[in-house]
């Protein structure tokens, strides 16, 4: 349970130990004028204070038993005006007998009480543990009535804490920098770069970032490090490192949107973009080719793989960084967010002994994760499963991966021509690019193999004619091809925060929705468990072509993907789009959202 502190001054921590000194308040208040009114009602306290008048009190218990509001006295005189929120937290100070704290230094803020207080706890109760004091620690908060919040921090940092009442936005302001400062490295490296000379490119021997006397002590090191880690803490797939005219960009992508991060500058391009090559193996001194490379580290107790890449431009080289975490878990097809008449079709297929089942999509749609949960579903003991992909993603118990090598002209092509002798009963290929590739897997999949494999298209139709675009003979297509998904993911919003609205006829007619009445859409908001984007995590729209006997004859015949697309969705297929109405009627995304990635329908959704 918490504990107060009663300093000598009931609205002003003056002097609360000798490491932290915060200036007294303005006016004076001292604990003898006060001390009577501690527990007293919160107007008789502001009135006595200066704050307000008693008219203005009394004005306010009218308006809240009239309309039997539950906002608390302080709220209402906020919200009139008479009141700002700083006064208000004086007022509590003194009706709790806690100290008020005008500032907090977070340079003063030990480290390991941080550690023990994750940031959503802290921000979702407005609290931060500030200093020692003895065998107690001071906790700042913004609302002393949240008994809870002070409870689970004084478990979390398993010690008596001492309350201090603080403004809201002093204490997220604190929460931030302490938290950046603990996870967040990058722009304190930026800070120090900024400060070095602006001979430093000229100067720079790479050689001197492999030098073990200087561990991660140069600030390149610790910038790039610092990068790393705290896209793995933010969950971002990709970081992007761009060269401008007179700076450096580091960008983030989570959740399929890019975000900046930080700024470098320029003068520290070379250092930053050489430390990337070292740690990827690639050639420092080519700067005018591409490069592809990979770093492996161990991040935050993850085991990660990063693909580089490098491409010159204008203003000097630029890097993505892919990141895959090998310790992710497997999802399954439950888990994939299927409609139901979706999933019972989809997983029939991937059941059937022989065929090619495609998964479509552009880069970063989720079609490997798929693979994996089909692959998953049917492994087994007494079934050989291969899989030749670029890179490897995900471990998979009792499956063999294999992982394309250029270099040694390990190709797709020539990997799953070399599987067709290692007795396979499934095979995934990581991705169909040429004609070679597409014949060698219809060839498999006639010789009784199912053959999984992604193609890049922009619905599932369109993989059909993608495949006679590479060379393969329609009648190949349609005996061996026995289902396309094409997939997308779209962001989930933060079930947190997110907040109905009732949708315009506008709004639904670019959803391609007949006018209702009575339906509830959701917007994002924003809140700190999202991050104040209003969304958190990411799940599938899917659209799955069964190639029936009603598709077959049309694959046959060549025809085009509009013309295959009519026939699947009179028989009954689920559109992208009509896929991202359900989510949206159900309150899991956006109306924007769905549009942003398959805008590009002419099927209405009835």
């Amino acid at each position: 349970m918490s504990e107060t502190a009663h300093p000598e001054d009931p609205t002003a921590v003056t002097s609360l130990s000798d490491d932290l000194t915060v200036p007294a308040a303005e006016p004076p208040h001292t604990s003898a004028q006060y001390a009577h009114l501690a527990g007293r009602p919160f107007g008789e306290i502001a009135v006595a204070l200066g704050f307000v008048d008693l008219d203005d009190v009394t004005a306010a218990l009218e308006a809240q038993q009239i309309d039997d509001d539950d906002d608390r006295v302080g709220d209402l005189l906020v919200q009139t005006g008479r009141l700002n929120p700083e006064q208000v937290a004086r007022v509590l100070s003194v009706q709790l007998e806690m100290p008020f704290l005008e500032k907090i230094d977070v340079d003063q803020i030990p480290d390991d009480l941080v550690q023990r207080v994750p940031i959503s706890f802290a921000r979702q109760h407005g609290v931060l543990p500030v200093a020692r004091l003895g065998d107690s620690v001071m906790t700042a908060v913004q609302d002393p009535v949240d008994t809870e919040g002070l409870d689970d921090v004084a478990m979390l940092i398993e010690s008596r804490v001492i309350a201090v009442i603080a403004m809201p936005d002093v204490i997220a302001e604190a929460i931030n920098r302490v938290y950046d400062r603990a996870t967040g490295l990058a722009h304190e490296a930026v800070a120090q770069l900024q400060g070095e000379d602006e001979e430093l490119e000229a100067d720079f021997d790479a050689s001197d970032l492999l030098d073990e006397q200087s561990g991660d002590d140069a600030p390149i090191i610790r910038f790039v490090n610092a990068l790393l880690r705290d896209a793995v803490k933010s969950r971002a797939s990709d970081i992007h490192i761009e060269s401008f005219e007179r700076n450096v960009v580091v960008r983030n992508r989570i959740d399929g949107l890019l975000y900046k991060k930080v700024e470098a500058p320029k003068h520290a391009q070379s250092p930053i973009m050489a430390r990337v090559k070292i740690m990827a193996g690639l050639n420092i001194a080519e700067k005018r080719l591409p490069q592809d490379g990979r770093i492996r580290r161990r991040i935050a107790g993850k085991d990660i793989d990063v693909r580089v890449s490098t491409i010159p431009t204008a203003h000097g080289e630029r890097v993505v960084m892919r990141i895959l975490d090998r310790s992710n878990v497997l999802l399954s097809l439950e888990e994939l967010g299927f409609a139901p008449n979706v999933f019972k079709s989809f997983h029939h297929l991937v059941t059937r002994p022989h065929g090619i089942i495609l998964v479509s999509g552009p880069t970063g749609s989720g079609k490997t994760t798929t693979l994996y949960a089909a692959l998953s579903r049917i492994n087994s003991p007494d079934i050989n499963i291969l899989t030749v992909e670029d890179p490897v993603e995900y471990q998979l118990s009792g499956v063999g991966q294999m992982q394309v090598n250029a270099k040694i002209d390990l190709t797709f092509a020539s990997g799953l021509r070399a599987f067709l002798r290692q007795d396979p009963d499934v095979i995934m290929v990581g991705e169909i690019r040429d004609r070679e590739t597409a014949e060698i897997a219809i060839q498999a999949s006639l010789t009784g193999h199912l053959v999984l494999s992604t193609v890049h298209t922009n619905d599932a139709p369109g993989a059909v004619t993608r495949l006679v675009d590479m060379g393969v003979e329609p009648f190949l297509v349609s005996s061996t091809l026995i289902g396309v998904l094409a997939q997308r993911l779209v962001r989930n919003l933060c079930s947190a925060c997110k907040k109905p609205y009732t949708p315009t006829s506008a709004e639904l007619q670019e959803l391609r929705m007949a006018p209702q009445s009575g339906l509830t859409f959701y917007k994002e908001n924003g809140c700190p468990e999202c991050l104040e984007t209003g969304y958190r995590g990411r799940s599938g729209i899917y659209e799955l072509l069964v190639v029936d006997d009603d598709v077959r004859p049309l694959v046959l015949r060549n025809a085009d993907a509009g013309t295959i697309k009519r026939k699947a969705v009179e028989n009954g297929m689920t559109t992208l789009l009509a896929d991202g109405v359900r989510k949206v009627t159900a309150g899991k995304t956006t109306t924007e959202e769905i549009l942003r990635v398959a805008k590009d329908e002419e099927v209405v959704v009835e």
